[in-house]
């Protein structure tokens, strides 16, 4: 994220671009790795777990713990468009739950459709230079430690990409291996150890955000999250191999996944924060949600 930020910089992007997209979406890329490196080797199960899994976790744990840190207000004009998008596509993962599968063609057009989002929001923002637009910008300024030189830019790229890969193989060939052992669906291992190790950067980024009140920041880089997991992560695995979804994902948690979009809406639209009591709530949620894991054992 340093080096891409530090890049887009020296390329003069605009810092509502350089938030919206390298803030917003880049703490999804070990979601993003894990699923491509899960799908190519045969793992779906993990692959839809993971980015799932991920959203869950997102929603529960991460604002939980973020609303314990400091309780988390939003802008109400910054965060609506956002949270409305990401109920839309959570409804999308429910449909295509229903079907089974997400074929390539339909992961190149859920690709397409965040490309158009991002795109309309960028071009929105820059003509209305409303509240969201100047949340996309304090999101760019949340890193004001990225490098410049173009040496120490490409060092930070490099070393950021192969850290990547080579940790969504150690991550994937290490869940495969458990779930072999212990006699675990894949799915399973997906939706908790594997969902759980990708989100620690949405955890990271939502705790500093919170602990230096920048709580808008910390609702919006976990609503950017969600939506490019289903879209941008689930989209691109299936482009380079069709997703098939477990029935216990279809049947159960891709509507968790629209249950805790709706509840974290609700949540806002009641006073635009989540205070500690709710945090608290969405917590226990969540450790409500891993000890269910047992019955699928």
């Amino acid at each position: 994220m340093r080096g891409a930020i530090g890049l887009s910089r020296v390329m003069d992007v605009s810092p509502a671009i350089i938030g919206l997209t390298v803030m917003g979406f880049g703490t999804s890329a070990p979601e993003l790795v894990v699923t491509i490196r899960a799908a190519l080797t045969g793992s779906v199960d993990i692959a839809v777990g993971n980015a799932v899994g991920s959203n869950i976790a997102n929603t529960f744990l991460i604002l939980g713990v973020g609303a314990l840190i400091c309780p988390l207000v939003c802008d109400p004009k910054a965060v609506y468009r956002d949270t409305g998008f990401m109920v839309a596509v959570s409804v999308l993962l429910c449909v295509l739950g229903y079907f089974g599968v997400i074929e390539r063609w339909e992961g190149a057009a859920m690709v397409l459709a965040l490309c158009v989002f991002v795109t309309w929001t960028y071009f929105h923002d820059i003509r209305t230079h409303d509240s969201a637009a100047e949340l996309h910008t304090k999101m760019a300024d949340e890193m004001p430690n990225a490098p410049s030189g173009l040496l120490s830019i490409s060092g930070h790229l490099v070393a950021g990409i192969l850290g990547l890969v080579y940790g969504a193989s150690l991550l994937v060939d290490s869940a495969v291996t458990v779930a072999e052992s212990a006699g675990v669906p894949q799915s399973v291992i997906g939706l908790t150890l594997v969902a759980l190790g990708t989100s620690l950067p949405e955890l990271g980024a939502t705790a500093v955000a919170a602990w230096r009140r920048h709580t808008d920041i910390a609702i919006a880089n976990v609503v950017g999250s969600n939506i490019f997991n289903i879209l941008g992560v689930l989209g691109v695995g299936a482009i380079f191999q069709p997703l098939t979804i477990a029935p216990e994902i279809s049947n159960i948690d891709q509507w968790i996944v629209l249950v805790s979009a709706i509840v974290l809406v609700q949540i806002l639209i009641t006073g635009w924060r989540i205070d500690r009591k709710e945090g608290f709530v969405l917590l226990l949620l969540y450790i409500g949600y891993i000890g269910s894991m047992t019955m699928r054992l």
